[in-house]
C-alpha cells in the first residue's frame, strides 16, 4: 500500500499543478487526473488552443502579376501633399522597395515599412488587386482582423473567405464610402446587429470615407461585438457565447476560415472626384495585418505546432489529422464527432471510442458508417448508410462519380474524391481509379475540359472550321476563333472557297453583280437628266 502512495504521490502533484490552469480559462486543458475510488484516472475535456498571431504563419499572395510598384521604378505623390511627387518605389533596390512581405514584417526602431501598389496611370482603366492570406489550416477569430493603409484607406474593397483552402470564395464584409452605390445594399454597423443576424454580411462605411487624418488608418473585420451580442459588452458573459456556439446554426462556421482575400477596388481619392492631371497619387500600401485568430482544432486539442511549414492541432481524445477531424485507427467503433462546449465550463470531449468496444455486430465499415446489417439469406454482414461518399459492404468502394484518394487511408473521411467530370466534355460523370473521366471525341484533360488540338471549345470540342496552319480561309477570307470564316462580299463558302458570281465567272472589283446591279440602277436614275442637258446644250 506504501508503494502505491509513493507511486501516486506524482500524479497526485500533477493534478495540483493543472488545478490553478482550469480557473483561470475555459477549454484550455483536454484532461485533468482526477481521485476516485479506484484511484487517479484521467477525466477528458473539450479543449481548444490558446489564440496566437497568425500573420507569422500567413502566406501573401498579391494579383494580378505587375502590380506591386517599382518594375520598372515610378514615382508618387501623396493625397496631403498632391504636387509633392519626390518619392520613388525601385523594386531594384532595397531602401525603395515595397514588396508583399512588408504585410506582416515586425517594425522595429519605428521605421514604417509597406506594401504598395502601381500608380492609377491608367485611369479611367480599374485599378484592381487582390491580397489572398493563406494558412493551409482551419482557423477560427478570436479578436478583429485589423489592415492597417498608409496613405488613405480605399474607397471601395470588399473582404472575402474561404472555407476550402481557396477553391471557393464568399463576402466576409462590404467597405464603400457609399454602400447602395457600390453594392446596392444600405450601410450597416456591426453594433447594430442583434442575436437573430449576427453573422448577416454588411456593408460598412466607417472605414471609407476620406478623413484628412494620417491617424486614421486602420480597416477593421469587427469580431469583439459580434461576440458581444452574446457575452456582453466587456465579453464577460463567456459561457452565453460558447452556449450560442453550439445551439445557433452556422455562428461557429462564421468565425472559422482557411484563406482570407482583401479585393482593393478604388484607391482613396481625398474626398474629391478623381484628378486626371495627377493620377500619381492615387494607389493602394498596407503597412500590417493582422489576424487572431485560433487554430481550429474541433476542440480535440488545446495545442497547436507548427510543424514542417504549417500549423498542427496536437490532437487527444483518440483523434487524428491536421485538424483532428478524423478518429485515429482502432478507434473507430463510432463516427467521429467534435467536441462541445456544452456542459460549460468543461464541455463533452466525444472522445473516439476503442474498435471492439461498441455495441452490435462486428463489421468493419472503415469509420464509415456505424451500423451493421444482416443478411440472412446470404448470410453476410453488411455496413448501412455509407458516408464520405463511400459504399459497399464494409464502405470500402467509392460512390459512382468518385475515385479514391491514392494518398488517403481507406478509413479517411476524404478517402473518396469527386471525379469532376466536365458535363459536356465528357461520357458521363464517372472516372478511372486515377481520375481520369472518359471523353467525347476532340475532348482531352483529366476532367475533359480542354480541346485536342484542329478543336475549339464551344460546351464541349468541335473541330475548327478553319485555323492559320491547315484550314485556311480562301480569297482572303479571314478565320474568326477557328469557327467560321469571314468571307469578302463576292465569296461564299465555309472556307470562302465559292465566287458569288454566276456562271462562276470572277466578279469585278468591289462586289460582283451586286455593284453591277447598283451600277444600272444609278444609270437609270441619271438617263433623265442626261437627256435634258443635252437638249439644252452649252
Amino acid at each position: 500500500m506504501l508503494v502505491q502512495v509513493v507511486l501516486l504521490s506524482p500524479l497526485l502533484l500533477l493534478l495540483l499543478l493543472h488545478a490553478p490552469a482550469l480557473t483561470q480559462a475555459q477549454y484550455d486543458l483536454c484532461r485533468s487526473l482526477v481521485s476516485t475510488d479506484d484511484g487517479a484516472v484521467w477525466e477528458q475535456y473539450a479543449c481548444q488552443p490558446k489564440p496566437q498571431v497568425m500573420k507569422d504563419y500567413m502566406r501573401i499572395r498579391v494579383e494580378p502579376p505587375g502590380i506591386t510598384c517599382g518594375n520598372p521604378p515610378e514615382r508618387f505623390c501623396t493625397l496631403e501633399n498632391p504636387y509633392l511627387c519626390s518619392d520613388e518605389c525601385d523594386a531594384s533596390n532595397p531602401d525603395l522597395a515595397h514588396p508583399p512581405q512588408l504585410m506582416q514584417d515586425r517594425e522595429r526602431g519605428g521605421l514604417i515599412t509597406y506594401w504598395q501598389t502601381v500608380t492609377w496611370s491608367r485611369y479611367p482603366e480599374p485599378l484592381l488587386a487582390n491580397i489572398t492570406l493563406s494558412w493551409n489550416k482551419s482557423l477560427e477569430l478570436t479578436d478583429d482582423i485589423q489592415i492597417t493603409f498608409e496613405y488613405g484607406r480605399p474607397t471601395i474593397m470588399v473582404l472575402e473567405k474561404s472555407l476550402n483552402y481557396g477553391r471557393t470564395w464568399q463576402p466576409y464584409q462590404f467597405y464603400a464610402d457609399d454602400c447602395q452605390e457600390a453594392f446596392s445594399i444600405p450601410a450597416r454597423r456591426v453594433q447594430d446587429l442583434t442575436a437573430a443576424n449576427a453573422t448577416r454580411v454588411i456593408c460598412t462605411e466607417e472605414y471609407s470615407r476620406w478623413v484628412g487624418s494620417k491617424n486614421d488608418k486602420v480597416v477593421r473585420f469587427q469580431v469583439r461585438p459580434r461576440f458581444a451580442i452574446f457575452a456582453g459588452p466587456r465579453l464577460l458573459n463567456m459561457d452565453g457565447l460558447y452556449t450560442r456556439m453550439e445551439s445557433m446554426k452556422g455562428l461557429r462556421d462564421f468565425f472559422t476560415f482557411t484563406d482570407l482575400r482583401l479585393r482593393l477596388l478604388k484607391p482613396a481619392l481625398g474626398g474629391t472626384y478623381v484628378q486626371r492631371d495627377n493620377l500619381l497619387k492615387y494607389f493602394y500600401a498596407i503597412s500590417n495585418i493582422e489576424v487572431p485568430a485560433r487554430c481550429k482544432c474541433n476542440l480535440h486539442s488545446a495545442q497547436c505546432v507548427f510543424v514542417d511549414g504549417n500549423l498542427q492541432c496536437v490532437c487527444e481524445h483518440n483523434t487524428t489529422g491536421q485538424d483532428c477531424q478524423r478518429c485515429k485507427k482502432g478507434f473507430k467503433a463510432k463516427s467521429w464527432k467534435a467536441g462541445s462546449y456544452l456542459p460549460t465550463p468543461n464541455g463533452t470531449p466525444n472522445t473516439c471510442a476503442q474498435a471492439g468496444t461498441s455495441s452490435g455486430s462486428n463489421c468493419e465499415c472503415y469509420g464509415h458508417s456505424n451500423r451493421c446489417s444482416y443478411i440472412d439469406y446470404l448470410n453476410i454482414v453488411t455496413c448501412v448508410s455509407c458516408k464520405h461518399n463511400t459504399r459497399g459492404q464494409n464502405c470500402q468502394h467509392c460512390r459512382m462519380g468518385y475515385y479514391r484518394n491514392a494518398s488517403a487511408e481507406l478509413d479517411d473521411e476524404s478517402v473518396c474524391v469527386e471525379c469532376g467530370c466536365n458535363l459536356m466534355g465528357s461520357q458521363h460523370d464517372r472516372c478511372n481509379s486515377t481520375g481520369f473521366c472518359q471523353c467525347k471525341d476532340g475532348t482531352t484533360g483529366t476532367k475533359c475540359d480542354e480541346c485536342f488540338p484542329g478543336y475549339y471549345w464551344k460546351q464541349g470540342c468541335y473541330p475548327n472550321v478553319c485555323d492559320e496552319e491547315l484550314l485556311l480561309c480562301q480569297n482572303g477570307g479571314t478565320c474568326y476563333q477557328n469557327q467560321r470564316c469571314v468571307c469578302p462580299p463576292e465569296y461564299k463558302g465555309v472556307l470562302c472557297q465559292h465566287s458569288r458570281c454566276e456562271g462562276g465567272k470572277k466578279c469585278s472589283h468591289g462586289g460582283g453583280t451586286s455593284l453591277a446591279a447598283a451600277t444600272s440602277l444609278a444609270l437609270l436614275l441619271l438617263s433623265p437628266l442626261t437627256t435634258l442637258l443635252l437638249a439644252t446644250g452649252p
